[in-house]
C-alpha cells in the first residue's frame, strides 16, 4: 500500500532538516576559518561531510516519498528568503527531487542506494555557488545591488576559473559519499537499533 506523509512525518522532517540546516551552518564557518578565500565554493562538499548522518537518519525514520524532497525544498526557501543570488534555489529543489527518487527506489533502507542519493541531494548546496562561473556578470551586479563593495567582490572572484569548478564538483562528489559513509557507521554504531524500535511500534 502506497504511504502517505502524515503529520508526524512532517514533524520528523522539520526537525532533521533544522539539523541539517544547522550543520550547513557549521561547514560555512569551518570553510571560512580553514580555507578563507576558498570557503564559498567547497562549504557544499564540508556540509556533506557532516550531514551525512542526519541524512541517513531521515531515510530510514521516514521511509516514504517526499522527505527528502520537503528537506531540499526547505533549503530553497532559506536562499530565496536569505538573499542569495535569484536562481541559487533550483539546484537545491532539483537535486532533492532526484535523490529522494533514487532512494525510492530500495525503499529507503538499500544503502547502495542511499549513499548515491546522498551523493546527489549534496550537490543542492551548489546553487549559490554555480552563477560565480556561469553567469558572473549577472552575480557580480546582485552583490552590487545587495550592498557588497569591491573589494569583497574581488576577493570573491579572485579563484573562480576552470580548474576550481572541477575542483568543487569532484570534492563534493567525493565528500558525499564519504559522508553517506560516515553516517552509515555512526547510524549502525548509534542509532540502528533505535530507529528499529520506532519504526516497529509505527507500523
Amino acid at each position: 500500500m502506497k504511504k502517505t506523509i502524515k503529520i508526524k512525518n512532517l514533524i520528523t522532517i522539520g526537525v532533521y532538516s533544522t539539523v541539517y540546516f544547522l550543520a550547513t551552518g557549521l561547514a560555512q564557518l569551518l570553510s571560512s576559518i580553514v580555507i578563507p578565500g576558498l570557503s564559498s565554493i567547497f562549504v557544499p562538499a564540508i556540509a556533506a561531510l557532516l550531514s551525512g548522518t542526519v541524512y541517513i537518519l531521515l531515510c530510514h525514520r521516514v521511509q516514504m516519498f517526499g522527505g527528502i524532497t520537503t528537506m531540499g525544498v526547505m533549503m530553497s526557501l532559506f536562499f530565496i528568503v536569505s538573499g542569495h543570488f535569484i536562481l541559487a534555489f533550483i539546484p537545491s529543489m532539483l537535486f532533492a527531487l532526484l535523490a529522494d527518487w533514487i532512494a525510492s527506489k530500495g525503499d529507503y533502507i538499500s544503502r547502495k542506494l542511499n549513499v548515491i542519493s546522498f551523493t546527489a541531494f549534496s550537490f543542492g548546496l551548489i546553487g549559490p555557488i554555480l552563477p560565480l562561473w556561469f553567469i558572473p556578470g549577472m552575480y557580480e551586479a546582485s552583490l552590487i545591488e545587495r550592498g557588497k563593495d569591491a573589494d569583497y567582490i574581488n576577493r570573491l572572484f579572485a579563484p573562480i576559473n576552470s580548474t576550481t569548478f572541477v575542483l568543487s564538483m569532484g570534492v563534493t562528489l567525493i565528500c558525499g559519499i564519504a559522508g553517506a559513509i560516515i553516517g552509515y557507521h555512526l547510524y549502525d554504531k548509534h542509532f540502528s537499533k533505535l530507529n528499529e524500535r520506532h519504526v516497529h511500534q509505527a507500523s
